[in-house]
C-alpha cells in the first residue's frame, strides 16, 4: 500500500507582537477579559513588509529545508487560506516560483478556513496515490488581521498572523492519513464576505470583515471536534492511548478543553499555544505542529491526530505518522 508520512515541517511568524494589553488601547478589553474566556495573552500581526504571501513561503521554505528534499521531488504544493495576498496568482504557484518547483508542479490554494490546512492534507495524499513525483508540500497560511473589524471587540481579540506547512512524502508500506471531513453550509455563525486584499486600512466602506458569532461557533465546535477526532481513530482502527499527540486548531482554549475531556485524553497530549498566537486559521495546526517537532515533543515514528474546524462551516482530521 502506499501511504504517506510528515518528513519536514515549518513554521513562520510576523515580527509584530500584539499583547491583550495592546489590545486594551485599540477597543474596550482587558487582558482578564480575553484570557479568561479564550486563553489567549498575545497574537502576531504583519508588520510592513510582512504579509499572508510571504509567511506563507518563509514557512514552505523552512519545511522543505527540514525535511532535506529537493525541489524537483515535489510534484503538489497546497496553500490553505481564505486570506491570499492575492486572488490570483495563487500563493501556490508563487512560492513554485519561488522556490523553484518544477513547472508540472500541481499548485492550488484550498479554502476550506479553519480546517484548511486538513483538507488540503487528504487532497494531498490523494494526489500522491497516483505516483510520480513522491512528495507533497502543503502549507497553512494566513493574515487575519487584514480583515478584522477593529470596532468588534468580540472578534478583533481574537485572531492572529502565520504560517505553518510540511513535507508529505509517499512510498510503499507507508500508513493512510484516514482523513474524515464534513462540511455544513452556514453563512452566519462566521464569514468573511468579499475579502479584498488590496483594502486600504483607511477605507472606511469596505465591507469586507470578518463576522462570527461566538456562541453558536462555540456550540459547533464542541460537538464536531470530538467527533470527528473519535471518527479518525475508528478509521484507523486504533485507540487514543496509542496516538502520541494531539494538534487541534486553535480558536478557543475552552473547546479544547472540551474536546479534550469528551475524548478523555491525557492533557499532557494535547498541548497548545493560543496564549502566544491567538486563532490563525488554516495556520494553527501547522503552526503548533512544527513547534512540536522543533521542540522534541513529536519524532520520527510518532503518531499525530491532526484536527481543524471553522467556517464554511467546516472540519477536517487525518491521523499522521512521522518519518
Amino acid at each position: 500500500m502506499r501511504g504517506v508520512k510528515i518528513v519536514g515541517t515549518g513554521s513562520a511568524l510576523p515580527s509584530r507582537v500584539v499583547t491583550n494589553d495592546d489590545m486594551a488601547q485599540m477597543v474596550d478589553t482587558s487582558d482578564e477579559w480575553i484570557s479568561t474566556r479564550t486563553g489567549i495573552r498575545s497574537r502576531r500581526w504583519c508588520a510592513a513588509g510582512e504579509s499572508q504571501y510571504t509567511l506563507a513561503r518563509d514557512a514552505a521554505k523552512r519545511a522543505l529545508d527540514a525535511a532535506g528534499v529537493a525541489p524537483d521531488e515535489v510534484g503538489v504544493c497546497l496553500v490553505a487560506t481564505f486570506t491570499a495576498s492575492a486572488a490570483t496568482p495563487s500563493a501556490a504557484c508563487l512560492i513554485q516560483r519561488d522556490l523553484g518547483l518544477a513547472e508540472d508542479t500541481f499548485c492550488l490554494d484550498v479554502n476550506a478556513a479553519c480546517a484548511g490546512f486538513v483538507y488540503a492534507l487528504a487532497v494531498a495524499e490523494s494526489l500522491l496515490a497516483r505516483g510520480g513525483k513522491p512528495c507533497a508540500l502543503v502549507v497553512g497560511a494566513e493574515e487575519l488581521s487584514r480583515v478584522m473589524d477593529m470596532a468588534d471587540r468580540t472578534t478583533c481579540v481574537l485572531f492572529g498572523d502565520g504560517a505553518g506547512a510540511c513535507v508529505l512524502k509517499a512510498a510503499e508500506g507507508y500508513p493512510a492519513l484516514h482523513a474524515v471531513w464534513g462540511s455544513r453550509g452556514n453563512g452566519e455563525a462566521l464569514a468573511a464576505p468579499g475579502v479584498n486584499a488590496a483594502r486600504d486600512e483607511a477605507d472606511a466602506v469596505c465591507p469586507s470583515y470578518l463576522t462570527m458569532d461566538g456562541r453558536a461557533v462555540f456550540r459547533f465546535a464542541t460537538e464536531v471536534l470530538p467527533r470527528c477526532c473519535a471518527e479518525v481513530l475508528e478509521r484507523a482502527g486504533v485507540s487514543a492511548s496509542d496516538v502520541d499527540r494531539y494538534v487541534f486548531h486553535q480558536a478557543n482554549k475552552r473547546i479544547v478543553d472540551v474536546a479534550v475531556r469528551k475524548l478523555g485524553l491525557d492533557p499532557a497530549k494535547c498541548a497548545g499555544n493560543i496564549d502566544r498566537t491567538g486563532n490563525t486559521s488554516a495556520a494553527s495546526v501547522p503552526i503548533l505542529l512544527d513547534e512540536l517537532v522543533r521542540e522534541g515533543a513529536l519524532g520520527s515514528g510518532d503518531r499525530v491526530v491532526l484536527a481543524g474546524f471553522g467556517a464554511g462551516l467546516t472540519w477536517a482530521g487525518c491521523l499522521a505518522e512521522l518519518a
